[in-house]
């Protein structure tokens, strides 16, 4: 009796852990595209910034005054040498997600972020060397399929948008490429990670969204029709943003590897049609069935991944098979999964 319903609690748990994942994620997302294309705040250098802030500000509280999860020490020498040149790339990442989400609409945006895992591999073998097992790279033909054909068939298709997304990818993926050596020996769960790379990310992109978008913002600031309310609005954002972040934790902790990677794909999918019942962004046929090509994909990944990591001890391992589940997320999630 007690065993049934300690799995009928587990159940719960990671459907609700999933539930506010989604939550968070979509909500981010339709909120950004919102920003840009409903307020008219075209400035993604100063949302980037504004993310950043609150979620330095929500690790901070988290951590040091909730003492919701002990801070993991970090050697000075160490954030700068290993921790800064993440906070860079995650800079980055987040940067172009929103860049691209101001161009393009919310599904063709996340469908190219789905891109990932391909270029993830594609870097490693390219730079690093590194041989990967037959079944990863059949795994990321329909991946890359997939997204020939939704940009093809994209009714809304912008380059600039397209090629800050396809960055974004690249960026993603050399982040989790350089997190496997730069952050060998510090097990970091999303809050720390934020606790330390938010702050340095702040750094980076203060002067850039000063110098760039300072003036612009300004003047938005001041012709705004509905100047109070806007502003909340970014300000949630951020807020949910480090939410975000937050409930990634939550989640790992509720679910395993294949569960994770089904949602998250899942998710996606989510995003998309909840942004198409709010925006009305034009979807054709094809297009649909090239986001649905992808999301297959990705998901056949993640479970080859999961397969090569359950290989007997002594067993060949591909580089990229993951280790543990943690092993199968990024570091920091891509507000993408924010963006």
């Amino acid at each position: 009796m007690e065993e049934s319903l300690a799995c009928n609690w587990g159940a719960c748990r990671a459907i609700l852990a999933i539930l506010q994942w989604w939550g968070f994620n979509v909500t981010v997302i339709i909120m950004n595209k919102w920003i840009f294309q409903n307020l008219d705040f075209k400035f993604p250098l100063t949302v980037s910034c504004v993310h950043f802030i609150c979620s330095a500000v929500g690790a901070y509280i988290a951590i040091r005054v909730l003492k919701m999860k002990p801070l993991i020490q970090v050697d000075p020498e160490d954030r700068w040498k290993r921790i800064f040149p993440m906070s860079f790339v995650f800079c980055i990442n987040i940067v172009l997600g929103n860049v691209s989400l101001r161009y393009i609409p919310v599904s063709f945006m996340q469908t190219i972020k789905s891109f990932t895992p391909a270029t993830t591999v594609i870097l490693q073998w390219l730079i690093w060397r590194k041989y990967f097992e037959w079944r990863i790279w059949t795994s990321l033909i329909p991946i890359v399929g997939g997204i020939l054909l939704t940009s093809v068939t994209e009714l809304s298709f912008n380059i600039f948008g397209f090629c800050a997304a396809m960055v974004g990818c690249l960026a993603t993926s050399t982040k989790t490429i350089l997190a496997e050596s730069l952050l060998h020996g510090y097990k970091f769960d999303s809050i720390n990670t934020v606790y330390y790379m938010a702050p340095f990310a702040t750094m980076i992109l203060a002067l850039p969204a000063v110098v760039l978008e300072g003036s612009g913002a300004i003047n938005w600031f001041y012709t705004h029709p509905s100047i109070h309310s806007a502003i909340i609005i970014i300000l949630t954002s951020g807020i949910l943003a480090f939410c975000l972040n937050f409930s990634i934790f939550y989640v790992i902790h509720s679910t395993n590897a294949v569960t994770f990677n089904v949602a998250g794909n899942l998710k996606v999918a989510v995003a998309i049609l909840i942004s198409w019942l709010i925006f009305r962004n034009p979807i054709s046929a094809m297009n649909a069935v090239g986001c649905v090509v992808t999301l297959s994909g990705c998901t056949f990944y993640g479970y080859v991944r999961h397969k090569l990591s359950q290989q007997q001890p002594g067993t060949p391992r591909t580089p990229c098979t993951p280790r543990t589940k943690m092993e199968m997320l990024p570091l920091v999630n891509d507000k993408q999964d924010k963006a």
